[in-house]
Protein backbone atom coordinates (compact mmCIF):
# COMPACT_ATOMS: atom_id res chain seq x y z
CA UNK A 1 0.00 0.00 0.00
CA UNK A 2 0.92 3.34 -0.68
CA UNK A 3 2.50 4.96 2.32
CA UNK A 4 1.14 8.60 1.05
CA UNK A 5 -2.31 7.41 0.18
CA UNK A 6 -2.69 6.18 3.59
CA UNK A 7 -1.79 9.35 5.24
CA UNK A 8 -4.63 10.97 3.03
CA UNK A 9 -6.98 8.82 3.68
CA UNK A 10 -6.16 8.39 7.58
CA UNK A 11 -8.75 10.84 9.55
CA UNK A 12 -7.47 14.17 11.15
CA UNK A 13 -10.38 13.69 13.87
CA UNK A 14 -9.66 12.93 17.69
CA UNK A 15 -12.64 9.94 18.63
CA UNK A 16 -14.42 12.90 20.16
CA UNK A 17 -14.33 14.24 16.88
CA UNK A 18 -15.72 11.52 15.45
CA UNK A 19 -18.68 11.92 17.67
CA UNK A 20 -18.41 15.37 16.68
CA UNK A 21 -19.15 14.80 12.91
CA UNK A 22 -21.69 12.01 13.71
CA UNK A 23 -23.55 14.38 16.01
CA UNK A 24 -23.17 17.45 13.77
CA UNK A 25 -24.73 15.80 10.65
CA UNK A 26 -27.67 14.65 12.66
CA UNK A 27 -28.46 17.72 14.21
CA UNK A 28 -27.82 19.44 10.61
CA UNK A 29 -30.20 17.20 9.01
CA UNK A 30 -32.69 17.41 11.89
CA UNK A 31 -33.15 21.41 11.44
CA UNK A 32 -32.62 21.26 7.30
CA UNK A 33 -35.61 18.76 7.22
CA UNK A 34 -37.76 20.47 9.80
CA UNK A 35 -36.96 23.69 8.10
CA UNK A 36 -38.24 22.36 4.78
CA UNK A 37 -40.93 20.44 6.05
CA UNK A 38 -44.48 22.38 6.57
CA UNK A 39 -45.55 21.35 9.96
CA UNK A 40 -44.22 23.97 12.43
CA UNK A 41 -48.07 24.70 12.74
CA UNK A 42 -51.24 23.04 12.73
CA UNK A 43 -54.88 24.21 11.99
CA UNK A 44 -57.97 23.23 10.49
CA UNK A 45 -60.24 25.55 7.50
CA UNK A 46 -63.47 24.22 6.37
CA UNK A 47 -63.12 21.30 8.07
CA UNK A 48 -59.85 20.84 6.39
CA UNK A 49 -55.97 20.12 8.35
CA UNK A 50 -53.98 23.00 7.15
CA UNK A 51 -50.00 23.45 8.08
CA UNK A 52 -47.94 25.58 7.90
CA UNK A 53 -44.05 26.37 7.57
CA UNK A 54 -42.21 29.25 6.90
CA UNK A 55 -42.45 29.10 3.51
CA UNK A 56 -44.59 26.77 2.48
CA UNK A 57 -48.08 25.33 3.59
CA UNK A 58 -50.48 22.39 3.21
CA UNK A 59 -53.89 22.90 2.39
CA UNK A 60 -55.03 26.39 0.69
CA UNK A 61 -58.51 27.78 0.16
CA UNK A 62 -59.56 28.42 -3.64
CA UNK A 63 -62.92 29.77 -4.83
CA UNK A 64 -64.99 27.92 -6.92
CA UNK A 65 -66.54 29.61 -9.48
CA UNK A 66 -68.96 26.40 -10.42
CA UNK A 67 -70.18 25.81 -7.17
CA UNK A 68 -70.17 29.59 -5.94
CA UNK A 69 -68.47 28.23 -2.72
CA UNK A 70 -64.73 28.09 -0.94
CA UNK A 71 -63.04 24.75 -1.00
CA UNK A 72 -59.99 23.51 0.33
CA UNK A 73 -57.29 22.23 -2.01
CA UNK A 74 -55.58 19.57 0.33
CA UNK A 75 -51.83 20.21 -1.19
CA UNK A 76 -48.65 21.26 -0.32
CA UNK A 77 -46.68 23.41 -1.72
CA UNK A 78 -44.54 26.88 -1.30
CA UNK A 79 -46.15 30.23 -1.45
CA UNK A 80 -46.55 31.64 -4.96
CA UNK A 81 -43.31 34.28 -4.19
CA UNK A 82 -41.35 35.70 -1.40
CA UNK A 83 -44.16 38.51 -0.70
CA UNK A 84 -46.66 36.25 -0.92
CA UNK A 85 -45.74 34.84 2.66
CA UNK A 86 -48.28 36.02 4.85
CA UNK A 87 -46.22 38.02 7.28
CA UNK A 88 -42.84 40.13 7.61
CA UNK A 89 -41.97 38.21 10.50
CA UNK A 90 -42.55 34.89 8.52
CA UNK A 91 -40.22 36.18 5.65
CA UNK A 92 -37.18 37.42 8.00
CA UNK A 93 -37.84 33.31 10.04
CA UNK A 94 -36.95 32.00 6.54
CA UNK A 95 -33.82 33.95 5.67
CA UNK A 96 -32.73 33.47 9.49
CA UNK A 97 -33.42 29.66 9.68
CA UNK A 98 -32.15 29.17 6.24
CA UNK A 99 -28.80 31.41 6.82
CA UNK A 100 -28.70 28.89 10.75
CA UNK A 101 -29.21 25.42 8.30
CA UNK A 102 -26.58 26.24 6.02
CA UNK A 103 -24.08 27.41 8.35
CA UNK A 104 -25.01 23.88 10.20
CA UNK A 105 -25.00 21.89 7.14
CA UNK A 106 -21.61 23.31 6.15
CA UNK A 107 -19.72 23.03 9.30
CA UNK A 108 -21.38 18.83 9.37
CA UNK A 109 -20.29 18.16 5.82
CA UNK A 110 -16.42 19.34 6.75
CA UNK A 111 -16.55 17.19 9.62
CA UNK A 112 -17.53 13.96 7.68
CA UNK A 113 -14.89 14.87 5.64
CA UNK A 114 -12.31 15.38 8.10
CA UNK A 115 -13.31 11.08 8.97
CA UNK A 116 -11.90 10.39 5.74
CA UNK A 117 -9.05 13.52 4.87
CA UNK A 118 -5.65 13.84 7.24
CA UNK A 119 -5.06 17.52 8.25
CA UNK A 120 -8.03 18.66 7.54
CA UNK A 121 -9.78 19.76 10.60
CA UNK A 122 -6.98 20.88 13.57
CA UNK A 123 -7.43 22.59 16.76
CA UNK A 124 -7.94 25.03 15.44
CA UNK A 125 -10.07 24.75 12.58
CA UNK A 126 -12.14 22.64 15.18
CA UNK A 127 -12.99 25.44 17.33
CA UNK A 128 -14.01 27.83 14.06
CA UNK A 129 -16.25 25.21 13.37
CA UNK A 130 -17.95 25.00 16.48
CA UNK A 131 -18.15 28.91 16.47
CA UNK A 132 -20.11 28.58 13.29
CA UNK A 133 -22.10 25.81 14.29
CA UNK A 134 -23.08 28.04 17.84
CA UNK A 135 -23.76 31.06 15.21
CA UNK A 136 -25.67 29.04 13.20
CA UNK A 137 -27.89 27.57 15.86
CA UNK A 138 -28.14 31.33 17.36
CA UNK A 139 -29.73 32.21 13.93
CA UNK A 140 -32.22 28.75 13.50
CA UNK A 141 -33.37 29.99 17.36
CA UNK A 142 -33.93 33.61 16.78
CA UNK A 143 -36.03 32.01 13.74
CA UNK A 144 -38.05 30.12 16.15
CA UNK A 145 -38.26 33.12 18.35
CA UNK A 146 -39.98 35.13 15.10
CA UNK A 147 -42.10 32.72 14.11
CA UNK A 148 -44.68 33.19 16.64
CA UNK A 149 -45.02 36.71 15.89
CA UNK A 150 -46.65 35.91 12.49
CA UNK A 151 -49.31 34.31 14.18
CA UNK A 152 -51.53 37.53 14.43
CA UNK A 153 -52.05 37.32 10.07
CA UNK A 154 -55.17 36.87 8.43
CA UNK A 155 -54.10 33.63 6.73
CA UNK A 156 -53.19 31.89 9.83
CA UNK A 157 -55.98 33.29 11.78
CA UNK A 158 -58.28 31.87 9.72
CA UNK A 159 -56.64 28.24 10.02
CA UNK A 160 -56.67 28.99 14.17
CA UNK A 161 -60.36 29.80 14.94
CA UNK A 162 -59.50 33.81 14.45
CA UNK A 163 -58.64 33.31 17.72
CA UNK A 164 -54.72 33.44 17.29
CA UNK A 165 -52.63 36.41 17.74
CA UNK A 166 -48.46 36.97 18.59
CA UNK A 167 -47.56 34.47 20.97
CA UNK A 168 -51.42 32.80 21.37
CA UNK A 169 -52.14 29.47 19.19
CA UNK A 170 -55.91 30.39 19.43
CA UNK A 171 -57.24 26.73 18.28
CA UNK A 172 -54.04 25.59 16.76
CA UNK A 173 -50.48 23.79 18.21
CA UNK A 174 -47.28 23.46 17.44
CA UNK A 175 -46.02 20.93 14.50
CA UNK A 176 -43.20 18.13 14.93
CA UNK A 177 -41.07 20.09 12.47
CA UNK A 178 -40.87 23.34 14.75
CA UNK A 179 -39.63 20.92 17.63
CA UNK A 180 -37.26 18.96 15.14
CA UNK A 181 -35.57 22.27 13.65
CA UNK A 182 -35.33 23.83 16.88
CA UNK A 183 -33.81 20.68 18.63
CA UNK A 184 -31.38 20.38 16.08
CA UNK A 185 -30.31 23.75 16.56
CA UNK A 186 -30.27 24.29 20.13
CA UNK A 187 -27.96 20.15 20.39
CA UNK A 188 -25.55 21.91 17.56
CA UNK A 189 -25.09 25.11 20.21
CA UNK A 190 -24.75 23.11 23.09
CA UNK A 191 -23.52 19.95 22.34
CA UNK A 192 -21.92 20.04 19.19
CA UNK A 193 -19.54 23.47 19.66
CA UNK A 194 -18.05 22.03 22.92
CA UNK A 195 -17.21 18.60 21.01
CA UNK A 196 -15.76 20.85 18.60
CA UNK A 197 -13.00 22.29 20.91
CA UNK A 198 -12.03 18.44 21.35
CA UNK A 199 -12.27 17.06 17.47
CA UNK A 200 -9.15 17.94 15.71
CA UNK A 201 -5.72 16.47 16.16
CA UNK A 202 -2.38 18.40 16.92
CA UNK A 203 -0.84 19.03 13.40
CA UNK A 204 1.94 17.55 12.66
CA UNK A 205 5.41 19.89 12.48
CA UNK A 206 7.41 19.34 9.36
CA UNK A 207 10.97 20.47 9.25
CA UNK A 208 11.41 22.61 6.36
Amino acid sequence: MNPRWHDNMASSLTCTGVIWALLSFLCAGASCVGFFMPYWLLGSQLDKPVAFGTFRRCSYPVRDENLQTTVMVEQCGRYASFEAIPSPEWRICTVVTGLGCGLLLLVALTAIMGCCVSELISRTVGRVAGGLQFLGGLLIGSGCALYPLGWSSEEVRQACGNLSAQFELGTCRIGWAYYCTGGGAAAAMLICTWLSCFSGKKQKQYPY
